[in-house]
């Protein structure tokens, strides 16, 4: 059985830094691209990051770029999303997601798997 199981959100002041990790389990962490997407109240779920399998090539959302950064672990089976300098507008539940995939594509139908999601709440 796949899982997810997000960790590390949280209130943060703007300005400040948080680091939110996503642990995988039941798959072949190393060949598949993951993401992270987030959505706010009465918004629809939103891309923020993503990464190829190998590490090799990221994306990200013209609102989070410079600030935020993924990473992953493939010996850990864990990836992160750091978000420096967060806004309020950051203020969202973040979820990962895993697809099989041979680029890191930024649309959330191409993600197989989910995770439960983590909130994170910035303030001004």
């Amino acid at each position: 059985q796949v899982q997810l199981v997000e960790s590390g959100g949280g209130l943060v002041q703007a300005g400040g830094s948080l680091r939110l990790s996503c642990a995988a389990s039941g798959l072949t962490f190393s060949r598949y691209a993951m993401s992270w997407f987030r959505q706010a109240p009465g918004k629809q779920r939103e891309f923020v990051a993503s990464m190829t399998w190998t590490g090799g090539s990221t994306y990200y959302a013209d609102s989070v770029e410079g600030r935020f950064t993924i990473s992953r672990d493939n010996a850990k089976n864990t990836a992160y999303l750091q978000m420096n300098n967060p806004e309020p507008a950051d203020t969202a539940v973040y979820y990962c997601a895993a697809g099989r995939l041979a680029y890191a594509s930024t649309r959330s139908s191409d993600y197989t798997y989910w995770g439960q999601g983590t909130q994170v709440t910035v303030s001004s």
